[in-house]
């Protein structure tokens, strides 16, 4: 794993913020004394602070003043107000991070000036446990060094692919909101197991871990899930029965339909 070369500022240390710096200072890609956290709630940061050794505050102009690459872990709708308050501390030093759904390059630009470094970045909540899917796209100032030290932060907690920011609504859509969709997937199949009389537990772990290496044969084989699918599925079998019951009842419209709802709210945040 790469190391960073510049020193990190977190405003916002909730859970996606967490889970960067703690994936940050397990991968060694920073020590605690190069990273410094802001958040309004002061149990939070006592907490962060005991558990990893980074310096912690409540004042965003800390952040600022101690960091050249600004982490914005926020709310879409505390992005400006943020960058309001901290914009005359940033200097052509600074590269902005923004994770907030919605929220686009020119929208941080209109705030933080039209110099301003910038990338924006689309993580998911399996960054906490270091299997993040994340996407990210640079601003037209964000220079290659930008690129470089974006991606290292989000390798250490999982995989990042860089798209042009038009996609990033269709990222948030899929792999920002995905996750919540696959969950409900887990506690249907499980639901179904306490039907046909499994326990509860042993439900659950089974459900959990069949989705868990379905997708691994997806990402490992690199084979269509069709193909996959069709391998499983044996003619008159138990699981073309069950794929039948599935297109019945609407799944595969369902997600689709899902990704795209959730891609539209996207949007609508970055216009409000």
């Amino acid at each position: 794993m790469a190391k960073l070369k510049r020193r990190l500022g977190v405003i916002g240390a909730g859970k996606m913020g967490s889970a960067l710096i703690r994936g940050i200072l397990k991968a060694g890609v920073l020590s605690p004394d190069k990273i410094t956290a802001s958040d309004v709630d002061p149990g939070l940061l006592s907490a962060l602070k005991q558990d990893t050794g980074i310096k912690t505050t409540s004042d965003n102009s800390i952040v600022v003043k101690s960091a050249e690459i600004i982490l914005l872990a926020l709310k879409p709708d505390m992005i400006r107000s943020v960058l309001q308050e901290v914009k005359g501390l940033l200097t052509q030093d600074h590269l902005i991070v923004s994770i907030a759904a919605g929220v686009p390059i020119k929208a941080i630009e209109e705030v933080a000036g039209a110099e301003a470094r910038i990338i924006r970045v689309m993580p998911n909540t399996p960054a906490l446990i270091g299997q993040g899917a994340a996407a990210f796209s640079p601003g037209k100032r964000a220079t290659k060094e930008d690129v470089e030290n974006v991606k290292t932060i989000l390798e250490a907690v999982g995989v990042a692919v860089e798209l042009s920011e038009k996609h990033l609504d269709a990222v948030t859509g899929l792999s920002g909101s995905g996750p919540a969709f696959v969950f409900m997937v887990i506690e249907a199949l499980a639901e179904g197991g306490v039907k046909m009389g499994l326990p509860n537990a042993v439900a659950m772990f089974l459900a959990a871990q069949t989705v868990a290496g379905a997708a691994k044969m997806v990402l490992e084989t690199k084979k269509h899930p069709g193909e996959l699918k069709d391998q499983v599925a044996s003619p008159g079998g138990t699981t073309i029965a069950g794929i039948s019951a599935l297109e019945r009842g609407g799944l595969r419209a369902t997600l689709i339909e899902a990704v795209e709802a959730a891609t539209k709210r996207s949007m609508e945040l970055g216009n409000r």
